[in-house]
């Protein structure tokens, strides 16, 4: 008796939008270390489509207030900011209206946590 192999094919067609936009206050600091960033007050996390995206989105985030790029990933339109709990949310509107604005884009709800 043979084993069937199944095959899976995942197809993304992305729109222009911001998928997640989620700052988190006042992180634990094992949330720092595990992701191997420097610690901040706060964390803003951003998933971009079409994933190019985050690049606009990283210089936009540091343009527009006191933040670092703790981590951004072209391919997969993965976007970590740290700073203060202002200045993160500083950012992360920043790049919702620009990219809304200007670009046509989608934006997303900022959450808290």
């Amino acid at each position: 008796m043979s084993e069937e192999k199944k095959r899976f094919i995942q197809e993304f067609v992305p729109g222009k939008q911001v998928t997640l936009s989620h700052l988190i206050a006042n992180p634990d600091p094992d949330m720092f270390e595990k992701l191997g960033i420097q610690e901040a007050g706060a964390l803003g996390i951003l998933t971009l489509t079409p994933s190019e995206t985050v690049i606009i989105a990283g210089d936009l985030a540091t343009k527009a207030a006191n933040v670092k790029i703790g981590f951004l990933d072209r391919f997969t339109g993965s976007l970590v900011i740290v700073g203060s709990v202002s200045e993160v949310d500083m950012s992360m509107r920043e790049i919702n209206r620009f990219l809304h604005d200007t670009l046509s884009y989608t934006p997303a709800n900022i959450t808290k946590s």
